[in-house]
C-alpha cells in the first residue's frame, strides 16, 4: 500500500489509460454486434472480415508506431492517442450516415484503443519499475476489468433510453472532456521521472533490441501462452451473443456476467503482480492457463444460466494473471531500455492475433460447426501452448 499511495498519481494514470483502451476492446464494439450487422446487412463471417482485417493493419501499422513511445515525451504520445480514438468513436457515431466507412472506424477504434492505448499503459508501468513492476502493471491494468464490469452495464441502459449510436457519441466526448484533463494533471511530474530513468539505465548497458528479441528461441516458447488469451478470449467474446443464443441465455445474463468478469479480473491482478515480484515469471508461466481451460470446457458441455458467469469468471482470471505475468516476463528477459520498441512488437503480433480468431470462429459459425467445436479447438491450443513453457522449464 506504501508502494501505491507514493505512485498514485502515475499509477492512475496507467489504470485510466487501460480504462479508455475500452473504447477499442472486441469485449465492448462486440456489444453492437447485432446493430452493427442489421444496418450493413451482412453476414456473421462478412463482419468477422472486416473487423479482422482492420484489425490486422492496425497491427502491422502499430509496430512502427509503438515504438515512438520509446523517442518522444509520453505526454504528447498519449495526446496523439486520445484525439485518435475520440475521433473513431465520432466515426462510429455518424456511421448511419457513411455505412461504407465501417472499415476505417473500426481500424481507428481497434489500433487507437486496442492498440496504442493499451500500449501506453502497460510499457509506462513496466519501465519506469523494477522491484515493483508485478504491482504497477497490475494496478494500471485495473481499468480494463473496471471498463468490462461498467461499460456494458451503461450500454444496455443508454441503448433502452436511446439508442445504440448515442453511446459512441458520449465514448468520444469523455475522452475530450475526462481523460485528457486529467493525465495531463497525472503526468506533471513526468519530466522528471523519465530523466531519472534514463540516468539509471546509462549504468546498464545491457538491452536488447527487436532484432535480439526476434533471434531469441525463448521468445518463441513463450509466444504461444502470450497469445492464447487475446486469440482465443477475442474469438469467444465477439460471437458472446450468438453463443448465448445457442444456450438460450438472456442479454441480461451477457451484461450480468460481465460483472463477474470484471471482479475475477481484478481478483486476477490482485494475486498476479505480487506473485510476479515474489516468483520468477519464468516459473509461474505455466500454470496461468489453468482457469481459462476449465472454464472453456465447463461452456463446451454444460447450458445451464450459471455457466456463463463461471465461465466468464475463470476466462478472465486468465487473463488477468496474463497482464502481470507476461508483462514482466518480457521486462525480466530482454531489459526495459528498448521495451516500448519490444512490447509493439508482441502487441501487433497480439492484435493480429486477435484479427484471426473473430474471422475464424465465423467461419465455423457459418459452417456449422457450432460452440462445441470452438471449445474444443481453444482447448487445444491451451494445452499445447501450456505444455511447451512446462516442459522448456523443467527439461531444458
Amino acid at each position: 500500500m506504501d508502494f501505491i499511495f507514493k505512485q498514485s498519481r502515475f499509477l492512475l494514470f496507467g489504470l485510466l489509460t487501460a480504462f479508455f483502451a475500452s473504447y477499442g476492446q472486441t469485449f465492448f464494439i462486440s456489444l453492437f454486434n447485432f446493430q452493427i450487422r442489421d444496418s450493413l446487412n451482412i453476414t456473421n463471417a462478412s463482419f468477422g472480415l472486416i473487423y479482422s482485417a482492420a484489425t490486422i493493419l492496425s497491427s502491422i501499422l502499430l509496430i512502427w508506431f509503438g515504438k515512438l513511445i520509446d523517442k518522444i515525451d509520453l505526454r504528447l504520445f498519449t495526446l496523439i492517442v486520445s484525439i485518435g480514438l475520440s475521433i473513431s468513436c465520432f466515426g462510429m457515431y455518424l456511421l448511419k450516415y457513411s455505412p461504407h466507412l465501417i472499415f476505417f472506424v473500426i481500424f481507428g477504434l481497434r489500433f487507437f484503443g486496442q492498440g496504442a492505448m493499451g500500449h501506453t499503459s502497460q510499457t509506462s508501468m513496466a519501465r519506469y519499475y523494477n522491484e515493483n513492476r508485478g504491482k504497477a502493471i497490475s494496478f494500471g491494468s485495473f481499468g480494463q476489468p473496471i471498463g468490462e464490469m461498467i461499460l456494458p452495464i451503461i450500454v444496455v441502459i443508454i441503448i433502452k433510453f436511446s439508442n445504440w449510436e448515442s453511446v459512441w457519441l458520449y465514448a468520444g466526448t469523455s475522452i475530450i472532456i475526462i481523460f485528457i484533463p486529467l493525465y495531463s494533471f497525472l503526468l506533471k511530474d513526468q519530466a522528471q521521472r523519465h530523466k531519472n530513468f534514463l540516468e539509471q539505465q546509462n549504468k546498464n548497458n545491457s538491452a536488447f533490441d527487436r532484432r535480439d528479441v526476434l533471434k531469441d528461441p525463448r521468445f518463441y516458447i513463450y509466444l504461444p501462452s502470450y497469445l492464447m488469451p487475446p486469440f482465443l478470449v477475442t474469438g469467444l467474446l465477439f460471437y458472446q451473443m450468438h453463443i448465448a443464443n445457442e444456450k438460450s441465455w438472456s442479454l441480461e445474463l451477457v451484461a450480468t456476467s460481465f460483472v463477474f468478469y470484471g471482479i475475477f479480473s481484478v481478483i486476477g491482478l490482485i494475486i498476479g503482480g505480487p506473485l510476479v515480484d515474489k516468483f520468477k515469471t519464468r516459473k509461474i508461466i505455466p500454470t496461468y492457463l489453468i482457469p481459462m481451460f476449465i472454464g472453456i470446457m465447463l461452456l463446451a458441455f454444460r447450458n445451464e444460466p450459471i455457466i456463463m458467469i463461471i465461465y466468464m469468471s475463470l476466462i478472465s482470471f486468465s487473463t488477468a494473471l496474463a497482464i502481470p505475468f507476461m508483462g514482466s516476463l518480457w521486462a525480466e528477459l530482454y531489459g526495459v531500455l528498448n521495451l516500448g520498441s519490444i512490447r509493439s512488437l508482441l502487441h501487433a503480433i497480439g492484435v493480429f492475433s486477435t484479427a484471426i480468431s473473430p474471422f475464424l470462429f465465423g467461419l465455423f459459425i457459418d459452417w456449422g460447426l457450432g460452440i462445441m467445436f470452438i471449445c474444443f479447438f481453444s482447448l487445444i491450443l491451451i494445452g499445447i501452448s501450456t505444455l511447451l513453457t512446462f516442459f522448456y522449464m523443467n527439461y531444458r
